[in-house]
């Protein structure tokens, strides 16, 4: 029997909440998984205060038992993928509501110190040894305050984990070769997607969405990295729905059928923010330019 492909390579994505991890880089994250590669999804916070988007999940006994459901749930979703998984143990921001938004709750994860909260990743990533890492951009894909600390903490751990005089005490020193933001509702592939809809004759879930874009040509410029990967689109809305009380089956996530999404958008988009290898833009694989561990 040959050895996989992906043998030695090792992957570390750095998510907000449980669920961040299924619809963000699934698919890419199951097709590296099926050859050989060593995943480790690490969730920030338990998604306590998120709240519960499938109306056919929303009861009162979902309500009271949240923290609990969303831990198991985040369990099917990693055995669905196929990943390792930590949980960071930090609270959950919540999603203000409100003109002006009110203040965050006392002791949440976007209110931390982000040198104090990148300490237990920065011990992941030492102990992992992940050849590359993903998280967000600056402003968290979308401004939840969770997103955006996970941005500022992953960004730290990632440059503080290779400095011998930080951390001392959270393992040997380890540099990553590189480090991804991931797209994963860029303007092009929403457009795109939305087009194709109304050519077949349907109504594209994206038409108010994409009127009310302000839309930044230098943003959609930042994409660098396109991963085929539209044959394991079937596993990353398996891992979706295992997230029951957040993802609605009838919803948003399935209105475009994934034949339109395999032939108009089969891949799944990053930016590359830092390497420390050698690899030519633009990629088709997160590992471009580097070699595997022996």
């Amino acid at each position: 029997m040959s050895a996989a492909p992906r043998a030695g390579f090792r992957l570390m994505h750095v998510h907000a909440h449980p669920d961040d991890e299924s619809s963000k880089g699934a698919a890419s994250t199951a097709m590296y998984v099926a050859e050989g590669v060593d995943v480790h999804v690490v969730t920030c916070t338990g998604g306590e205060r998120g709240s519960i988007l499938n109306p056919k999940m929303d009861r009162p006994d979902i309500a009271s038992n949240i923290t609990e459901i969303r831990r198991q749930e985040m369990e099917r979703a990693r055995d669905i993928l196929g990943v390792r998984q930590d949980w960071l143990g930090f609270v959950d921001s919540g999603w203000p509501d409100g003109d002006p938004k009110p203040p965050l709750p006392e002791g949440c994860f976007g209110l931390m110190d982000v040198a104090e909260a990148a300490a237990p990743l920065v011990a992941l990533i030492r102990a992992f040894k992940p050849h590359v890492v993903t998280t967000y951009d600056e402003n968290g894909g979308y401004p939840h305050p969770d997103h955006i600390m996970c941005h500022k903490v992953g960004v730290h751990a990632f440059h503080a984990a290779a400095d011998p005089e930080q951390y001392p005490d959270a393992g040997e020193p380890w540099q990553a070769a590189k480090l991804y933001y991931h797209h994963a509702f860029n303007w092009h592939k929403i457009e795109a997607l939305h087009q194709a809809m109304l050519d077949h004759g349907l109504e594209s879930p994206y038409g108010e969405r994409l009127d009310s874009w302000k839309r930044d040509p230098s943003w959609d410029a930042r994409v660098t990295t396109k991963v085929p990967c539209s044959e394991f689109f079937g596993v990353r809305d398996q891992a979706l729905l295992a997230h029951a009380t957040q993802i609605d089956p009838d919803g948003f996530w399935f209105a475009i059928p994934r034949e339109i999404q395999e032939d108009v958008w089969p891949t799944e988009d990053f930016e590359l923010v830092v390497s420390h290898v050698e690899s030519t833009l633009p990629e088709d694989d997160l590992f471009a330019g580097i070699q595997p561990d022996a």
